[in-house]
Formats: C-alpha cells, structure tokens, sequence
C-alpha cells in the first residue's frame, strides 16, 4: 500500500504542476480542486492503513509531499477562493479582480512550501514566523475588506493543503 500513497502523492504533485504550467489564465475548474483533495483523502486513507513504511519509502513520501503541497495547492486556493468569491454577494474586489493582492499565486507557492517544510523538519513553530512575514508584508493592501477577506480565506486554504499534503507523510510512520 505504500506504494499506492507514493504515486498518488505523485499524481497530486504532477496534477497541479500540469495546472500551473497550464497558466492562470483559464479558470480552474472547481472538479480539478475537488479531485486533487480526492486524491489526497484516498492517499492518506491508504496511508493510515498500511504498516509502517521504510526509511526511503518515508523519504520519497517527504519529497512528494512537498511537491504536492507546492504544485496542487494553486487550484485548490483558487477553487477555495472562487468559492468564497465576495463579488457574489455584492463586494467588489473578488478573486477575479487583478488589483488585490497582485503576486498572491507566488507567495502561495512559497508559503506552501515554508509550511510544509516547517512540518517536516518537525518545526511547526516555524509556521508562525511564515504566517508572521505574510502579514507583514501585506499590511498596507488589508485595508480592504475584500483584500482581507481573500488574503486570510486564501492564506488558511494554501496552509491547510500543504499540511494535508505532510500529514501523508505523517500517517506512512505507522
């Protein structure tokens, strides 16, 4: 079963990179996100079940694990976002709007991969200093209400997938 978790790590992983590199241009589907999040829930359900993997197997998995969380959190934060879009309730500034919080899609990138990279080296005091920066560095632009309602559905959605992501990993210890 060990096995079956890594390639679906694996298939989350080149699933979200297949997203990115598709470009952000076209909107993503909400049945990719709800997929990816498929994907995952079934590879940590094997993981949980199996006995406890090896030294490489746990290594491949931490490897994999923060691929996915870097690659297959994108969609899911747009598919979450999208969801919680306050422009269908009459606010303007939804996550269709190019001027709030330019750059959001690289620094969910990053931030997937400082919070899944905190959990792995078992530091998850760390996410407090990533989670600390990110506000910091977006002070000015939460004036908005629209803005800081994205930045934090946004900001929960990116940090819960990659911790998803690690909590595989977590499960294949036994």
């Amino acid at each position: 079963m060990t096995v079956a978790v890594l390639v679906l790590l694996g298939l989350v992983a080149l699933a979200g990179l297949a997203v990115a590199v598709r470009g952000e241009r076209r909107p993503v589907a909400t049945g990719g996100a709800v997929a990816l999040v498929g994907t995952l829930a079934v590879a940590a359900a094997l993981a949980w079940a199996a006995d406890e993997a090896g030294d490489g197997a746990l290594r491949a998995g931490a490897v994999l694990a923060l691929l996915a969380a870097v690659t297959g959190g994108g969609p899911v934060t747009t598919a979450v976002l999208n969801a919680a879009d306050p422009a269908a309730a009459g606010v303007s500034g939804g996550p269709q709007d190019p001027d709030i919080l330019r750059g959001g899609a690289w620094i969910g990138v990053l931030e997937r991969g400082a919070v899944a990279t905190m959990l792995l080296a078992g530091w998850p005091e760390g996410l407090a200093i990533v989670l600390a920066v990110k506000g910091l560095g977006r002070f000015s632009e939460l004036r908005a209400p629209a803005a800081a309602e994205r930045f934090i559905v946004g900001t929960l959605a990116s940090g819960l997938w990659a911790a998803g992501c690690v909590g595989v990993t977590v499960l294949m210890r036994g």
